[in-house]
């Protein structure tokens, strides 16, 4: 008896059933469960970030014992600026105010004020090989809660 499709094409056949049938079976054992439940992503991830230790405050608890710099910054350029953003977390800090939050350092300023062809032109940018010489950094001259009253 003599087959319809010629030999190659029979195997190309084979071939692409198996694939598609390794894919299936992969898929069916490698996806998970939650998979798709909230949308196209792992519904569990929300319940597994949630259940994540917190390291940032937020806003209102650096508030409830800093509002007069709270009031100063208000008036001020970095006032849409959160304080972690440059404090960086502060969550062990709002717990226990005995714990002091890490140094300012020149870094937290340069992270937005580095010169940067891509950022607006009203941001003020600097490179801090000519804008300043010695070891005070950015705090030495600039007061980052009133950044325009520097001396």
């Amino acid at each position: 008896m003599r087959s319809f499709l010629p030999p190659q094409i029979l195997r190309l056949v084979l071939l692409a059933v198996g694939i598609v049938a390794t894919y299936s079976v992969g898929r069916l054992l490698l996806t998970p469960k939650s998979f798709g439940e909230y949308g196209h992503y792992r519904g569990a991830a929300l319940h597994e970030l949630a259940d994540r230790p917190r390291n940032f405050a937020g806003a209102k608890a650096c508030d409830e014992c800093h509002s007069d710099l709270r009031d100063k910054l208000a008036k001020a350029p970095h006032r849409g600026i959160s304080c972690e953003s440059c404090h960086g977390p502060a969550n062990a800090h709002a717990a226990n105010p005995d714990l002091a939050l890490p140094k300012l350092t020149d870094a937290a300023c340069l992270r937005c004020h580095l010169a940067n062809p891509a950022r607006p032109a009203w941001l003020k940018q600097i490179q801090p090989s000519k804008h300043y010489s010695g070891d005070d950094g950015c705090v030495g001259c600039h007061l980052p809660h009133q950044p325009n009253d520097s001396p």
